[in-house]
């Protein structure tokens, strides 16, 4: 993997980059769709291609257990399993330790995992996650970690930290020789000392990109924020800076004027099934009444495949019915609403222009409050 930095905002710390990568390039700042078990819930690669998405996200935890990385390997990879033709990130299991965290024990050797799917038991450490996304042929690869809940004592996430190093260290041995990009993860909570330290470790092991992890876990927006502007800049300035988890339209615009390179968030496909679509003046909730004899599209300045032939009322027939088409609409829009949002960004930092634009943004949501 190869990262060039090719345009700063002059008025913040907004930057457009590309990633080249075996499989193509991606520029950033990008957000890349979630598909968890090796899809993007409710449409095809062809959709996401044609929607503009250059890099899907898959999941370590839940690909080594069904149906299971060694398979996806004897298949060819999970590129030609999954039919997409672009780069995959794969994280590494570390979320599913915060998430799954009733069932599972962390220990120094790793963490053992009970399957959420039939109870049986499973030991990631940092070599067999690295293994684990070796096998599924990922371009990016990212280090075993501990996601920290919230709110945590100190002392805590100061042993978690120094935990997080050793893993670091033991995924990059885990990962020489083997061709695939490695990212190592930035954790400390909400403690900027540990954040630093933990950075600062990091960056002397040396990794191909930094992440910035466990935000969007519990802690307040204003928390969140202050972590994400604070710390993103600080990132090493030659490597991609991607932030995890954070997907709210607002939250890409302030960490990309922070100078993040890279998103993910399961917000626009899971918002899609739920019936909350994202327009430029704000979230529309296609369930409301209100939408039940509304013959506009979801966003008048939206120019996807949904907006151009479908009616918010038609929309709203499909999803009170529960039809299947009505998750594949939605999350066709949410995602050309949020990949056109990136496209926006990186037009107004390569014009020099983010900050006039971030302006813009927000008197458009503010307009239909």
């Amino acid at each position: 993997m190869k990262f060039q930095v090719l345009s700063k905002d002059p008025g913040c710390s907004a930057r457009t980059g590309r990633i080249e990568t075996a499989r193509g390039w991606v520029d950033t700042p990008v957000f890349m769709p979630v598909g968890t078990t090796a899809s993007v819930k409710s449409i095809s690669p062809d959709e996401l291609e044609s929607l503009g998405a250059r890099i899907i996200l898959g999941n370590t935890y839940h690909l080594s257990l069904r149906p299971g990385d060694e398979r996806i390997a004897r298949l060819g990879g999970l590129h030609k399993f999954m039919g997409w033709r672009g780069p995959i990130l794969t994280d590494s299991g570390g979320f599913q330790v915060f998430s799954l965290a009733r069932i599972n024990k962390i220990e120094e050797e790793g963490v053992l995992f009970q399957s959420h799917i039939d109870g049986s038991r499973h030991l990631i450490t940092p070599e067999s996650a690295v293994g684990i996304q070796k096998n599924l042929g990922a371009d990016i690869m990212m280090c075993f970690d501990e996601c920290t809940p919230y709110p945590v004592s100190y002392e805590y996430a100061s042993e978690s930290v120094m935990r997080t190093v050793r893993w670091a260290a033991r995924s990059k041995d885990a990962a020489a020789g083997c061709g695939q990009a490695l990212f190592g993860i930035v954790q400390g909570s909400v403690f900027d000392e540990l954040r630093d330290l933990c950075l600062e470790k990091l960056a002397s092991i040396g990794f191909d990109g930094y992440a910035i992890g466990s935000l969007s876990v519990g802690e307040s927006k204003e928390q969140m924020l202050e972590v994400m502007n604070r710390l993103a800049p600080r990132l090493p300035d030659s490597a991609p800076r991607y932030v995890m988890g954070v997907g709210a339209p607002e939250d890409l615009v302030e960490g990309v004027r922070s100078g993040v390179d890279m998103f993910d968030c399961v917000m626009p496909t899971r918002n899609a099934r739920n019936g909350t679509l994202f327009t430029s003046r704000g979230p529309l909730h296609i369930k409301n009444t209100a939408c039940a004899e509304d013959p506009d599209p979801v966003d008048p300045d939206c120019s996807c495949y949904t907006c151009r032939r479908f009616s918010r009322a038609y929309l709203r027939h499909l999803y009170i019915c529960r039809e299947l088409l009505s998750y594949r609409l939605n999350t066709i829009h949410n995602l050309h609403y949020y990949l056109g949002l990136m496209a926006q960004m990186r037009a107004a930092i390569t014009n020099g222009g983010f900050e006039q634009w971030r302006k813009y943004f927000y008197a458009r949501l503010r307009s239909n409050q």
